[in-house]
């Protein structure tokens, strides 16, 4: 029953003379007024008594979990995510409660801690532990202590390489020194996960903190960044919402970066072209109109960009080790939409430049008109599953610029916008500017698949 998780209790019972009786209550009151060591007196006086019992019977109580909460486990560890259990219940129920949630397997071997009380003894326990292998760490809030105070790096060390780490009889604030602990010393992102108020402290130690409202009430829940009503919640939170935010995060900032960039670089490349005459490429109300009604629509749409469906998310848990390389948002994909910015911003002015007429007006209308449609180009390059929000994003921003160079008058050639001579530049001017990019990223998705299109 113990190896099947369930908290064990031997019943048993001993009749006792009435001299029995009084030779035990009174050395157990002696025991009780002792001075020193009192809890050690008590517990010899008991121990004598609990012996040559008759055994009646034996009970094994499970404790009821939530549900789904072995499913859910199973799916964070094969998402790479490695899991500590920090817990102010004794070692006996903190080890039951792992074994039956799964948090550690039949085949894994337990490796309990023995109480420490000196640096001699901490420093021959992790020695001890140093020679096991893919073995789960328990281990008792005092020793950790201990261990902290005199070993603090070799701990840490040794528990970051266990499957699986049970911390029972820990305070609230030891929750939380070890939740600093583990980001100090890995540099790892942390997530703590709570449903007391003894978990507050811990839950705002960690990068991000998620709450679940139970009998122990919302102090929890109040205190994180994520309330959730069930731990087998966690799963959908962390692999399909954790993982879309950060995909869609890291395509927004580029956007936002290539965005501003591309039209700086336009900008520059004009400057340097007319001496540097401190004239301004475009008038300030289609520079505002490029950054709000134009742009602005299919860019933040990309918040509704997924590459792979909820289901397979959920079936295939391993999708979310990739996000632990950092390599959607890293200095170099920073640097490749700096590079992409300052092409395409090149492309734009030069070629305006070039096939422009007599008056300034056509470059104005040509290269800002290039600029809209690489714009809305690269977001329909980017997007992996459209959403139809997206599609009346792209073509409403479309049609509001075409719009706009029929009302602006002051801004705009109208005759000249109308010829088939200011379509074939505009069209010339974008596809040299997009066209590499698109070549470039089909080969790269044909001789470089990522791992979720085999999925998909």
């Amino acid at each position: 029953m113990a190896r099947e998780g369930l908290r064990t209790l031997v019943v048993g019972k001993k009749t006792l003379t009435e001299e029995q009786y009084q030779d035990f209550e009174q050395r157990y009151g002696q025991a009780k007024l002792s001075i020193q060591d009192r809890a050690a007196k008590v517990a010899a006086v008991v121990e004598g008594l609990e012996r040559d019992l008759e055994l009646l019977c034996l009970t094994g109580v499970e404790d009821k979990l939530q549900y789904n909460v072995r499913p859910t486990l199973e799916q964070l560890r094969n998402a790479g995510i490695k899991i500590w259990m920090l817990t102010g219940d004794k070692l006996e129920t903190a080890t039951c409660i792992a074994k039956s949630s799964r948090l550690v397997s039949r085949t894994q071997t337990i490796h309990t801690l023995r109480p420490v009380t000196s640096r001699t003894e901490a420093h021959l326990e992790l020695n001890a532990f140093r020679r096991k292998n893919d073995c789960a760490l328990v281990i008792k809030g005092d020793s950790l202590e201990v261990c902290l105070k005199y070993y603090e790096h070799e701990f840490m060390e040794l528990a970051s390489q266990c499957p699986a780490v049970i911390c029972c009889r820990c305070s609230p604030t030891q929750k939380a020194e070890v939740v600093r602990l583990i980001k100090q010393h890995t540099g790892k992102t942390t997530c703590a996960i709570g449903d007391g108020g003894n978990d507050v402290s811990m839950i705002q130690a960690a990068d991000a903190g998620i709450g679940i409202v139970g009998k122990e009430g919302k102090q929890a829940s109040l205190a994180a960044d994520f309330s959730i009503l069930q731990f087998s919640y966690i799963a959908k939170l962390l692999l399909e919402h954790g993982r879309n935010s950060y995909k869609r995060s890291a395509s927004l900032s580029q956007f936002v970066i290539h965005r501003g960039l591309i039209i700086s670089t336009m900008q520059v490349v004009f400057s340097s072209v007319f001496f540097f005459a401190s004239v301004a490429l475009y008038p300030g109300v289609l520079m505002v109109g490029y950054a709000t009604v134009y742009t602005m629509f299919p860019v933040f749409s990309l918040v509704l960009d997924k590459d792979v469906p909820s289901k397979i998310v959920l079936t295939f848990p391993e999708l979310y080790k990739d996000l632990t390389k950092g390599r959607s948002l890293s200095f170099k994909t920073f640097f490749v939409w700096v590079f992409i910015s300052i092409y395409q911003g090149a492309v734009l002015m030069y070629g305006a430049l070039l096939l422009f007429e007599e008056e300034f007006i056509h470059i104005v209308a040509i290269s800002f008109s290039a600029l809209i449609l690489t714009e809305l180009l690269m977001v329909a390059m980017t997007v992996r599953t459209w959403h139809w929000l997206m599609v009346i994003a792209e073509i409403f921003s479309l049609a509001l610029y075409i719009a706009s160079l029929l009302l602006f008058r002051d801004f705009f050639d109208s005759a000249f916008i109308l010829t088939w001579g200011f379509v074939w530049r505009v069209m010339v001017i974008t596809l040299v500017s997009c066209l590499p990019l698109y070549i470039i990223k089909y080969l790269r998705t044909k001789l470089s698949p990522p791992s979720y299109s085999k999925l998909t």
